[in-house]
């Protein structure tokens, strides 16, 4: 096996010890270290590839100036562009297979500021203090491995030894996998989905694949409408099936858990490739247990979903900004875009009979569409449920004529 080369990135001079431990195991599997120091306290006690100093060089300010201002929040930052430069850089040059890292807040946030400059694949490890270090970073994706420390990263013992064993181990297995094999040439869809337009999206997806597509699917819970623009950004996706838009809903309730943010339904936009757009879900918002509901909403309609999820109607006067909003962004798209309105309802609480099914309220979003969207935009209307196969089969048809693969 051909000796792989791997990162380890860390604050040296305050957890010598620890990261001392990882490179020992490391290179006792015959894999050679490159270490890359952003402690800014003092000079580790053993030798690095690159110092603290050509870190922060690469950030364009002088380590000393670091340690005389003495702000740790700003030491952060300056090493956290330093590093993210030293390791794209390595990365480039084909000098680095895998990256592992290890430490507390102020080391997570460099790990995550270097990974968003690593692409999707690249083997990552994180040993951290925190419990879900990527949930304040919406733009990036985040597809490395993080290994919780259990204790404090703060001296060997019987559980940090055990735990930082399992890491180095872990990113020498990722190393020694190698790349992936690539069998797939075929142009990635990007579709998004929740439990309640599933049947949509699994009929569309039929209609994808028959036309030689590779479909990603997203679930629209905020983490998966912020990964899915992201890639869009990055050039992975080719076209978009948007049919589940409920994340407009949960961010404008203020239900930040399940809200992908303000980007959400901007990638495509900008990137101009084509997309069909739905209101798949915008009969509710989503938060968490009951109990973590705003006081202002506990009046309202809501249905429990499951133990950890539950759904809140939204309002006629909602659902109007809802469809100012939509209109507004796709307004701005460069590329082909149509959107797709289901008359019948928009997920399976919102039909005839179901718990959320309120025509004014629907209404009210499909008029502050026409009245809104360009003239350019097409506004399709279809007398169907969203779940219906007259609605999704049309829709992913739709896409296929738009990017000429019918």
């Amino acid at each position: 096996m051909e000796m792989a080369r791997i990162a380890v990135l860390g604050a040296f001079d305050t957890k010598a010890s620890e990261f001392l431990y990882l490179i020992r195991l490391i290179e006792n599997r015959c894999h050679q270290v490159v270490r890359i120091n952003f402690g800014v306290l003092k000079d580790p006690p053993f030798r690095v590839e690159i110092s603290a100093a050509q870190v922060a060089e690469a950030a364009g300010v002088s380590l000393l100036e670091l340690r005389r201002k003495g702000e740790r929040g700003e030491a952060m930052q300056v090493m956290a562009r330093g590093a993210a430069q030293v390791v794209s850089e390595l990365f480039q040059q084909g000098k680095i297979d895998g990256l592992i890292a290890m430490g507390g807040s102020g080391g997570t946030a460099v790990f995550l500021e270097v990974a968003r400059h690593l692409p999707l694949g690249f083997p990552k490890v994180l040993v951290s203090t925190l419990a879900n270090p990527a949930s304040g970073d919406p733009l990036a994706i985040h597809d490395f491995v993080l290994v919780p420390s259990v204790v404090d990263i703060a001296g060997l013992n019987r559980i940090s030894r055990r735990v930082i064993g399992n890491a180095a181990h872990a990113i020498c297995g990722m190393v020694e996998g190698g790349e992936a094999e690539n069998l797939e040439d075929r142009p990635i869809l990007a579709a998004t989905m929740l439990g309640n337009t599933t049947p949509a999206v699994e009929q569309a997806r039929r209609v994808f694949e028959a036309a030689g597509y590779e479909v990603l699917v997203f679930h629209a819970v905020g983490n998966g409408g912020r990964t899915m623009e992201s890639l869009i950004q990055g050039g992975w996706i080719a076209a978009v099936f948007d049919l589940t838009t409920v994340e407009l809903a949960s961010e404008l309730v203020g239900s930040s858990a399940y809200s992908a943010g303000q980007q959400r339904l901007t990638a495509a936009a900008q990137k101009g490739i084509p997309q069909v757009v739905s209101v798949g879900c915008l009969d509710f918002a989503i938060f968490a247990r009951p109990e973590t509901i705003p006081e202002r909403y506990r009046s309202r309609l809501f249905y429990r979903w499951n133990p950890e999820t539950t759904l809140m109607r939204t309002t006629p006067a909602e659902n109007e900004q809802l469809g100012r909003e939509i209109a507004a962004k796709l307004n701005r798209s460069s590329g082909k875009c149509a959107l797709w309105f289901p008359k019948g309802g928009f997920s399976q609480l919102d039909r005839r009979g179901g718990p959320f099914w309120h025509p004014e309220a629907d209404l009210r979003l499909l008029e502050a569409l026409k009245e809104n969207l360009n003239s350019s935009i097409p506004l399709i209307e279809v007398e169907a449920h969203i779940n219906d196969p007259a609605f999704s089969e049309a829709m992913a048809q739709a896409l296929l004529d738009q990017v000429g693969l019918a």
